[in-house]
């Protein structure tokens, strides 16, 4: 009677063993999915301006100019923010051609996932001014596969102004522009 409990048992383990479930078929897919790209660009909203007293003495005030830059190309090639402006001028005097300075850019993702610019523009950079605008002058890049996303950035610059020089409200105007390449 042992032996056939036992018996019985084991007969009832192996039903359990060989009636286990088994995979029948197996399938794979191959999925593909399109990711495209759109554009670089730059632009501003920014009214950016400065303040300064000749009783203070020679100085040099600063505005900053918010900047919306976007690379969704999908490329990874790079860019080049690049500046010139006019000489600041009141109609009758100028300041001189030389009197901004780019003193450095500040830069954050504003959306989504970014790839933060790597930046090799050593500062300060001469902002050129003329009567019209010179050539322009790189004062932020992105190397290759970075600066892609969306990112706010945000230059500083410099306006000396001589304690020698005459009272009113000077006015000069930015051209700001992004090119491809690092």
């Amino acid at each position: 009677m042992r032996h056939q409990r036992f018996l019985i048992s084991c007969l009832g383990a192996l039903v359990l063993v060989t009636t286990a479930p088994t995979v029948a078929n197996a399938a794979s897919a191959v999925v593909t999915g399109t990711v495209s790209g759109t554009t670089l660009s730059l632009a501003t909203s920014a009214v950016p301006s400065f303040s300064a007293n000749l009783d203070n003495g020679d100085s040099t005030p600063t505005y900053t100019a918010a900047l919306a830059v976007q690379d969704t190309r999908g490329t990874g090639v790079g860019w080049n923010a690049t500046i010139t402006s006019t000489q600041f001028t009141t109609g009758t005097q100028t300041l001189a051609a030389n009197a901004s300075s780019l003193t450095g850019v500040t830069s954050a993702c504003t959306s989504g996932t970014c790839t933060n610019p790597t930046n090799s523009v050593a500062y300060p950079v001469a902002v050129p001014a003329a009567a019209t605008p010179p050539t322009a002058v790189k004062f932020f890049n992105a190397a290759a596969n970075t600066g892609m996303g969306k990112f706010t950035d945000t230059p500083t610059i410099g306006v000396f102004v001589p304690q020698s020089g005459f009272a009113g409200t000077y006015t000069s105007t930015l051209t700001l522009a992004i090119v491809t390449g690092p």
